[in-house]
């Protein structure tokens, strides 16, 4: 290695105000988790509802600024959309992540296999309405349901709650077959 220049070199006075190196906060507490994207993308999914900036810098561990630019970024992207100019308030775009999730399935998938987990879908779901006697979980009154067949509170709502998931899962699977969601990440979910 070839020595610094002289200018470059440290001279007595320097040499006596160097750092102490070991009193300097330890990278891996400097530079936590992931990437600050990835960080706001989380804190993005955690939207239910119109969100601060100041909020969202918060959720994502950063300072605000850095939530302005990113939130401008995935506003952009479709991501999410602002829904207040003063405050600004962004909410995530629930048919762009709709979009996400099929371009996933369509990716990863055959369409023989997306078939399968279509069937077997269905089949829960044919399961659960026969059990709850409704033809949609949002038929089913959880109190009075739980009352009736002597069970929890909470088995009957995490049931009906799974019921949900069977029947969001079963409209992913129908638009990754059917090609239905093509074009529409930059869309806003219906309210």
């Amino acid at each position: 290695m070839k020595e610094p220049r002289d200018e470059l070199k440290a001279d007595s006075v320097g040499r006596q105000d160097a750092p102490d190196f070991d009193a300097l906060t330890p990278p891996e507490d400097v530079v936590r988790g992931g990437r600050t994207r990835d960080d706001f993308f989380d804190a993005i999914l955690t939207l239910g509802s119109p969100t601060s900036v100041e909020e969202v810098a918060e959720r994502a561990g950063h300072g605000v600024d850095a939530a302005r630019e990113y939130l401008e970024w995935f506003e952009r992207m479709g991501v999410v959309t602002r829904m207040t100019e003063s405050p600004a308030t962004y909410e995530r775009n629930e048919a762009y992540l709709q979009w996400r999730r099929v371009q996933r399935l369509q990716t990863e998938y055959s369409q023989d296999e997306l078939l399968e987990f279509l069937q077997a879908a269905t089949e829960h779901d044919e399961s659960y309405a026969s059990e709850f006697d409704a033809d949609a979980p949002e038929d089913v009154s959880i109190a009075a349901y739980a009352r009736e067949h002597d069970q929890r509170l909470e088995d009957v709502w995490e049931d009906v709650s799974l019921w949900m998931t069977t029947r969001r899962r079963i409209t992913l699977l129908e638009r990754a077959l059917t090609g239905a969601d093509d074009g529409l990440a930059g869309q806003q979910s219906p309210a």
